[in-house]
């Protein structure tokens, strides 16, 4: 838990923001790697990050790392360990969420263990997919259940998928529409295999406004029925699945998009997310102005205001004002 101070009380909490440090871009330089998710990564600094959270309004950040996925799990643990000196350097204003070195099971159980028991992360932060390995696989279920144990806040962020049609990805950048797909692919796989209602205590959080949930739910559960007659899925427990899921409003969020969210989940799970670096920092100012103007003009939505901007991350990282 962390303590804010009162004069930031009613402060912004950003569940979704990005830690770049210089281990992560060298070891992807060594690797040829730079490049993979196909646009560079830009440049990150705590200072500018702070700057931009005090000129916006946002006491506290959640920092995971970037995509793509270093295959050291030396580098993995690196970048853990600075976001923990950045937690404790600057109390209340970051959070953390760990990599873990997939797709060896065995050494993320490891470093889940190391970062959520001894370097106080606050969560835990899952790749859509790591070289192919997507999450919902059953060779990921041990990984599950130790998260499970440790009542684990999960971020979930979309990388690459594998295998990638790169004509495709250069005419349509993976950022413009594939990572929608991508994250829709692997919530819907956990989802087939009941993987967060077996694992109940785990909390996800979906990025990027939720992709394309609202519509992928109706469709499985309107194929649901047919598929199981096949023999092509189990029992599948669609209320306990999406108990379990949260979603960031990073990206294109509007009235409209918050009320589509609405149809699948409940307001309690709606939280602010910056995308920070990614996007200029005034450009992410003026969309937090837009949100905060129309979750107090909107009237079907302002009650939400309060809980959408800190009051629901506040109560799921226990942060305590």
């Amino acid at each position: 838990m962390i303590t804010a101070t009162t004069a930031m009380a009613q402060g912004v909490t950003d569940v979704h923001s990005h830690l770049i440090t210089p281990e992560f871009l060298s070891a992807l330089e060594g690797e040829g790697r730079l490049l993979d998710e196909g646009f560079p990564l830009p440049k990150y600094e705590a200072q500018a990050h702070l700057r931009w959270m005090d000129e916006a309004g946002v006491t506290t950040s959640v920092l995971t790392l970037a995509a793509p996925q270093p295959t050291s799990a030396t580098v993995v643990r690196s970048t853990n360990e600075a976001a923990a000196r950045l937690k404790a350097e600057h109390p209340g204003r970051f959070l953390f969420c760990a990599a873990l070195p997939l797709p060896n099971v065995e050494a993320a159980i490891s470093e889940a263990v190391y970062a959520l028991d001894t370097l106080g992360a606050d969560g835990i932060k899952l790749a859509t997919n790591v070289g192919g390995q997507y999450l919902g696989a059953p060779e990921l279920d041990t990984l599950f259940a130790v998260l499970n144990e440790r009542r684990a806040v999960v971020i979930l962020h979309p990388h690459r998928p594998e295998p990638v049609n790169r004509q495709v990805m250069e005419q349509t950048p993976l950022a413009m529409q594939e990572y929608l797909s991508e994250t829709t692919r692997a919530v819907s796989n956990m989802i087939s295999r009941n993987v967060l209602a077996r694992y109940n205590n785990i909390k996800v959080i979906v990025p990027h406004c939720g992709a394309y949930l609202p519509l992928a739910v109706l469709r499985m559960k309107s194929l649901t029925t047919v598929m199981q007659k096949n023999g092509m899925v189990g029992p599948i427990d669609y209320e306990a699945n999406l108990a379990a899921l949260y979603y960031d409003l990073a990206g294109a969020h509007s009235p409209e998009v918050i009320r589509i969210l609405l149809s699948i989940t409940t307001p309690d799970h709606l939280l602010y997310g910056s995308d920070y670096p990614y996007v200029a920092p005034q450009v992410l100012t003026q969309s937090l102005g837009r949100m905060r103007q129309y979750l107090s003009t909107e009237a079907d939505l302002a009650p939400y205001r309060e809980m959408i901007l800190w009051k629901n991350a506040q109560k799921l990282f226990q942060i305590r004002q």
